[in-house]
């Protein structure tokens, strides 16, 4: 599966357009994480609990937003985007989001 940001994937050529693919998760704080975070925001430098959490959460969302395309039976997914917004005080949304494809190898 090709995965990509633009809207056309080099040396092929989109054949069909199956349609808006889209893979999220919902992640909420931890109480540990966030003492450990709020200690690290007086000394400076990153807060590695929320930058794991956060990487983990674009890699489930991508990991679903991928086998819905392949339930489509799409060879590619172009535009890729990723957006994340607030649930509540304390949860977050992470939701990664493109166009399934079919694609065939350009002739040139």
């Amino acid at each position: 599966m090709k995965i990509v940001t633009t809207e056309s994937v080099s040396g092929y050529t989109i054949t069909v357009h199956l349609g808006t693919v889209v893979g999220n998760t919902i992640r909420a704080r931890h109480i540990g994480k966030d003492i450990y975070a709020g200690l690290r925001t007086l000394v400076g430098g990153e807060i590695k609990e929320y930058t794991t959490m956060l990487a983990e959460s674009r890699e489930q969302a991508m990991e679903r937003m991928v086998q819905r395309a392949e339930e489509m039976e799409a060879d590619a997914i172009v535009g890729v985007r990723f957006q994340t917004s607030m649930i509540m005080a304390t949860t977050a949304e992470l939701m990664v989001y493109g166009t399934a494809v079919k694609l065939s190898a350009s002739n040139q």
